[in-house]
């Protein structure tokens, strides 16, 4: 430890003496008391804390600190900073006086932009544009989206363009206006209140070339069949196809070229249409349509049949009449109408109606048997042929007439042998015992047959029952019955029906109980 003591302290100038408010932290006053002159500095016990208005100037270097005596703690950097700080020498110049620290401001936590857009990818490429797609982004922010920028950058180059000037909301976009052979990098950023976000680039370039595409003809499902039309309709087919670039289209048939003065050929980007005014007979056959690009083509055969009713049958003729029966026969006609003859239409008139009538529709054979025929009329016939146009305009008669004649016959009525219908009375159904009540009327049934009709008589205890009021005897269809009117206690007993005929008699009989009224 020296004797020295520290120099006296020096009016604080008036710089100084404005930064009395705001004294300089603790922390700042470390390394300053590391800074000050080895010469200066005070022993830490004698030395008197400098006013808190004053700084120290800068110092050119670092000093050692002295030791520490022996006996006591040696102090720290803070600690001696904080004990002692050197006044500035005589005649130096007053250090500028430092700005307060300024106070820190709770800042707001920004939001954050939207997150990238998703599933970028190529839908369509042509020879001077190409479309885009993706989807929107998971997170848009509070706000949400204003759109998308799509940004371009040519292959071997670094200098992204935008391409739409404003913000869009749609998620697909055709680039236009490129040059075919180029290849084309392409990014999407979703724009927000918030910021931009994370753009969505493809991973390979775009090569501007249109995509070839293979060609194909779509023949309508009716038109794989023949197609039928009848003379005079009009012919009008669109056949589509496919196939990029556009495809060159031909018809042909049989290896020629078409008639154009009868044929009519429109093609267009992805079908052609053949027309045909007024159809005739010779326009069937099958034409044959190829699309071809470069070297690649496709084929398909339109096969096209005009028809028209057929011509009549040929040779008719009748061939046999027996009894009430006719026998016909003819030829197939000598033009079937360009269609399969389906069958043959077979009518009879009769010489007093003078009416046609017919007998056999869709008769498949050329020859016919009509029977049913009316003795003593006399019968004309004719046949039309029918193919898929309908019947034909004329029907082929036949040139004789077919006469049903009378024949004579005598009538010899059959001889019927008489049968013996004599028969004895014979009861069907037996009469039953009965129980009735005193006051209440009842009734005895029973059935009987016989030849001739049997003769009914009823009794009572073996006492014919004559015409007696209380009792009523009938006798209907062989049912007999016997009808006791209020009967008393008297009238309970057995009662007989006895059946007599020539041939025989016969007897049943039946037991009736009367009781008193409870």
């Amino acid at each position: 430890m020296t004797g020295k003591t520290a120099p006296p302290a020096k009016k604080p100038t008036p710089a100084a003496a404005k930064k009395k408010a705001a004294p300089a932290p603790k922390e700042e006053a470390a390394p300053k008391a590391e800074a000050a002159p080895k010469e200066e500095a005070a022993p830490k016990e004698e030395a008197a804390p400098a006013p808190a208005t004053e700084e120290p100037p800068a110092p050119e270097h670092t000093p050692e600190q002295p030791p520490a005596p022996t006996g006591e703690p040696a102090l720290t950097p803070t600690e001696a900073g904080a004990e002692a700080t050197p006044a500035p020498a005589e005649g130096s110049p007053a250090p500028p006086a430092e700005p307060p620290a300024p106070e820190p401001k709770l800042e707001k936590p920004k939001e954050e932009p939207p997150s990238c857009p998703l599933s970028l990818a190529v839908e369509e490429v042509s020879e001077n544009s190409f479309t885009l797609t993706w989807k929107a982004p998971e997170q848009t922010g509070r706000a949400g989206l204003d759109g998308y920028v799509v940004e371009i950058c040519k292959d071997g180059s670094s200098d992204w363009k935008a391409v739409n000037q404003e913000p869009f909301l749609s998620t697909r976009y055709t680039i236009p206006d490129l040059s075919s052979g180029d290849k084309v990098h392409v990014r999407v950023v979703a724009v927000g209140a918030s910021g931009a976000s994370v753009p969505a680039t493809l991973e390979q370039p775009v090569l501007i070339r249109e995509i070839l595409q293979l060609p194909k003809i779509r023949m309508p499902r009716h038109l794989r069949e023949t197609y039928i039309r009848r003379v005079g309709d009009a012919v009008n087919i669109m056949i589509p196809f496919q196939g990029k670039p556009q495809p060159q289209v031909s018809w042909s048939k049989g290896g020629q070229p078409l008639d154009s003065s009868r044929i009519n050929i429109r093609n267009t980007a992805r079908d052609t249409i053949f027309y045909i005014r007024q159809a005739q007979r010779q326009d069937s056959g099958k034409y044959e349509l190829t699309v071809h690009i470069n070297g690649a083509e496709d084929r398909a055969t339109l096969d096209i049949q005009v028809v028209e009713p057929p011509g009549p049958p040929q040779n008719l003729k009748l061939v046999d009449v027996w009894g009430f029966n006719v026998a016909l026969e003819w030829t197939p006609p000598a033009d079937n109408g360009n269609s399969e003859i389906k069958g043959y239409r077979v009518q009879k008139s009769d010489k007093k109606s003078g009416k046609w009538f017919t007998v056999l529709e869709r008769c498949t054979r050329t020859s016919c048997t009509i029977s049913d025929l009316i003795i003593g009329n006399t019968y004309s016939f004719r046949v039309f042929s029918e193919n898929l146009c309908g019947l034909s305009d004329s029907a082929a008669l036949a040139s004789g007439v077919a006469h049903i004649e009378k024949t004579k016959t005598t009538y010899q009525p059959e001889k019927i042998l008489p049968r013996d219908m004599m028969e004895p009375p014979k009861f069907t159904q037996p009469l039953t015992d009965r129980t009735t009540t005193r006051g209440y009327s009842t009734h005895l049934f029973c059935s009987v047959r016989g030849f001739p009709q049997p003769k009914i008589i009823w009794l009572k205890n073996q006492m014919e029952i004559r015409e007696d009021p209380k009792y009523i005897a009938l006798i209907d269809q062989g049912v007999c019955s016997l009808e006791i009117r209020k009967p008393g206690p008297f009238d309970g007993g057995v009662y007989t029906c006895k059946a007599v005929n020539p041939l025989g008699e016969a007897s049943v009989d039946c037991r009736l109980d009367v009781k008193g009224e409870s």
